[in-house]
């Protein structure tokens, strides 16, 4: 949900230079069932402009409607929206609408919290019934430091629902050939934060790599490994052995959520034993990251299919998922 709110933040500041107001919108509690979970977000604009959303497209109609009081008033308020009437998915969603009215005090921090690659909090003061209520709104925490979302006085009384986002997740893809390419697209699609890394021969550019973040230019030995925490998936796919082992003995001392290797079984284990004579030492937990072949077995074929298996591999394990079609799980989909 990060890229979700980084992307509402950026467009609220956008909407503000062009002297736009924008209100927010946070799903805060859940009775029963919905297509999406407390602490989803939309922003709505003066203009009508709508930014994320907060189900599959019904509700939103709704919240933009009820935006427009918030607008005129300037108070936020609560909303619901019972969708066991209109949905059929069984659920009453109740939504804070308040104005996005945050300085350029926050958005240096914010952007700086992002890059920084910390956690920070959002808690949002709400009651569960519709109407203008004293006190609700969203603080948004950087650094221990508040930020008032609609700059009124939160009443610490009222319920509220507390939200941990953690860095953007990020995918650090070291190839450069046309499949690192469509696994950059669907990546950065996916909400990733995308870094490519590429050989010095290969003469790329990251206008050859849409959705890309940064493109760094390097050998093995010299790559800047710093950067790669537990929110990191690292695809090794430069498609030469010998660079895949001298990438791979680069990384030894990292801690990724996840390495995959590109290439046939056999090509896994002669490169896997080949790592073990470098680093006879290297810890089962780094072991452990390593995927190879990279992706789910989906039937994929064409690179793009590739980048959509490569990527639900990347979301089962990091979520400790075992992949599962839906039509075989009883019980509920999501198991929080």
């Amino acid at each position: 949900m990060t890229h979700e709110f980084k992307n509402i933040v950026e467009e609220a500041f956008k909407a503000k230079s062009k002297g736009l107001k924008s209100v927010l919108a946070t799903v805060v509690a859940l009775d029963g069932s919905s297509y999406r979970k407390p602490g989803v977000r939309m922003l709505t604009l003066e203009n009508e402009t709508m930014v994320g959303a907060v189900s599959g497209g019904c509700v939103e109609k709704e919240v933009l409607l009820q935006s427009k009081q918030v607008f005129k008033t300037g108070a936020s308020r609560m909303m619901t929206y019972d969708g066991r009437y209109r949905l059929g998915c069984e659920g009453v969603l109740y939504i804070l609408l308040e104005l996005f009215n945050l300085n350029s005090e926050f958005e240096a921090s914010f952007f700086k919290t992002l890059k920084s690659r910390i956690n920070f909090q959002i808690k949002s003061f709400y009651k569960k019934q519709e109407g203008v209520f004293n006190g609700i709104g969203s603080c948004v925490f950087l650094n221990d430091k508040a930020f008032s979302i609609s700059k009124l006085k939160v009443n610490l009384k009222l319920q509220v629902f507390s939200q941990i986002l953690k860095p953007l997740f990020k995918l650090v893809i070291i190839g450069a050939e046309h499949d690192a390419v469509e696994l950059c697209k669907y990546a950065a699609l996916t909400g990733w934060e995308v870094t490519v890394i590429s050989g010095v021969s290969e003469l790329k550019s990251i206008d050859s790599f849409p959705g890309a973040s940064l493109l760094v230019t390097t050998t093995p030995e010299a790559i800047n490994t710093f950067a790669i925490d537990n929110q990191t998936a690292i695809v090794l796919m430069t498609h030469n052995f010998a660079y895949d082992l001298r990438y791979l003995v680069a990384l030894k001392n990292t801690s990724p959520n996840y390495i995959g290797l590109l290439g046939s079984v056999k090509r896994r284990e002669d490169l896997l034993n080949q790592f073990m004579e470098y680093c006879p030492n290297i810890s089962n937990d780094f072991l452990d990251t390593i995927h190879g072949p990279a992706g789910l077995s989906i039937g994929s074929i064409t690179p793009q299919e590739i980048a959509v298996s490569i990527i639900s591999e990347i979301l089962a394990y990091t979520r400790d998922i075992k992949p599962l079609s839906l039509s075989k799980k009883t019980g509920r989909i999501h198991s929080k």
